[in-house]
């Protein structure tokens, strides 16, 4: 699992598996009414990972103090 974040967006990725491929998730899910989040899924149904808005009110603080930035690998 790996966790990226983008502060200037407060936008997370949860990335559950290691490697995505482009074009690889192919289906994007809102997890609910009203929620900052969305399942990523491939073609055989596999959930890939999770996008979330809001991510400095939603992450637990630990989770939020081992993300990565967005835009480094």
């Amino acid at each position: 699992m790996r966790v990226t974040y983008d502060a200037e967006a407060d936008m997370a990725y949860i990335q559950l598996v290691e490697r995505i491929e482009p074009g690889e998730a192919v289906r994007q899910v809102p997890a609910g009414d009203g929620t900052t989040a969305v399942l990523d899924f491939d073609a055989e149904g596999r959930l890939l990972g999770v996008e979330l808005s809001g991510a400095a009110r939603t992450l637990h603080p630990d989770l939020m103090a081992a993300a990565g930035k967005a835009g480094r690998d």
